[in-house]
């Protein structure tokens, strides 16, 4: 499959390091604990990196990404006195790729250079974003506007998308999010740009997945610990097909994992008979040429790449259609939260009986509570 060809992959089409990346999405883990990666040739490479926003034929993005390179390095040899063999210092990102997808020690010295790299380019980025003169809504509007060209470009593809939502929260609904939340901050809020997937049948979704990751944002920007996965029991799921059963055995991890770390829905207003795939990826962007050059020299070495936080929701059909039936409709999932909020705004939390006792007890004056050694003839009696 060439670069210039997007297209939909079906099940039997999905390679190893597919399905890694959409375990990944799916458990809301981190590269961080991979130990490997699974990159069968270049052009896999290359597909990655233009998720990721980096184009190494052009000078500016290469001379970036060994500039991160070498910061990594001199991070692993400054604090760890980490070995590097000179070949795979020498290597650039892609070949590092390559490198980490092999075995060995140049292996493993590929694979921890990598995972330094993903946090200074994420640090290095978030710090770029502050430093240009751009606001949330032109970032948002940066986001939606590569969105729209992907999923439309599928949409006139004949991919097997039956229903395609985008939008951002309102005002409203965002203060009613925070006021539901134990942490009033609106740090935590993931969703003010969201984006909503229904595909045709089950057996779509984790081609839809592979998609998304090939062409908006790599599965390494997958935000860790915000996801949540009630429609894909994922060893069921890939036993039941003959292809992605083939693959298990060569997982990084045991198949049985996310059965050992399953947990409930995320959101206490959903009700236990929702079903969907939701997380949130720090989506790549590149910047604007003009919008860089009114940056200060101080952004000129961090990049043309900047992240901004996107929720997506991927269902099926039929799912969808039972979603939207009784307690787990939408409907139903709002008045759960206005309920909460009105009480909350009204009479705050609520407070165990016996905290309430013993906040009574302490609010006595001293010469209105009894002593230590009252209570001690008290019990002796």
């Amino acid at each position: 499959m060439s670069l210039e060809e997007s297209r939909f992959r079906p099940l039997t089409a999905l390679r190893v390091a597919d399905l890694e990346a959409i375990r990944l999405l799916l458990r809301g883990g981190s590269v961080i604990d991979w130990h490997r990666l699974d990159f069968e040739d270049m052009e896999q490479v290359q597909r990655f990196l233009r998720a990721q926003e980096i184009d190494l034929g052009d000078a500016s993005d290469r001379a970036r990404s060994e500039a991160v390179k070498n910061s990594a390095i001199a991070y692993l040899r400054r604090n760890f006195d980490f070995p590097i063999p000179k070949p795979v210092a020498r290597s650039d990102v892609a070949e590092l790729m390559l490198l980490a997808s092999t075995k060995g020690h140049r292996q493993l010295c590929a694979c921890t250079i990598l995972k330094v790299m993903h946090i200074i380019h994420h640090l290095e980025a978030r710090e770029l974003l502050f430093m240009l003169p751009t606001s949330d809504e032109d970032a948002f509007h940066l986001v939606e506007k590569k969105i729209y060209r992907v999923v439309g470009g599928a949409l006139a593809q004949g991919f097997p998308i039956v229903e395609f939502i985008g939008g951002r929260k309102n005002r409203d609904s965002l203060f009613t999010k925070l006021l539901s939340k134990p942490e009033v901050t609106a740090a935590q809020v993931y969703d003010k740009v969201r984006f909503r997937i229904v595909t045709r049948s089950p057996e779509d979704v984790f081609p839809m997945l592979a998609y998304l990751m090939d062409e908006l944002f790599p599965f390494n920007f997958v935000i860790p610990g915000e996801s949540t996965n009630t429609l894909v029991p994922f060893r069921r799921y890939c036993e039941a097909d003959p292809h992605l059963r083939t693959l298990l055995p060569r997982l990084q991890f045991p198949p049985d994992l996310e059965e050992v770390e399953r947990g409930n829905l995320d959101n206490v207003f959903s009700a236990p008979s929702y079903r969907v795939v939701h997380f949130v990826a720090d989506m790549p962007v590149r910047m604007p040429e003009e919008l860089l050059e009114n940056a200060p020299p101080a952004a000129w070495a961090l990049g043309r790449v900047v992240f901004v936080q996107t929720e997506f929701q991927v269902l099926d059909q039929s799912t969808d259609h039972d979603n939207e039936i009784g307690e787990a409709s939408h409907e139903a999932y709002k008045a759960r939260q206005q309920v909460a909020v009105q009480r909350r705004l009204k009479v705050g939390a609520e407070q165990p009986a016996e905290k309430t006792r013993s906040r009574r007890r302490s609010s006595k004056p001293p010469s209105q509570r009894p002593s230590s050694g009252s209570k001690r003839k008290k019990s002796a009696e």
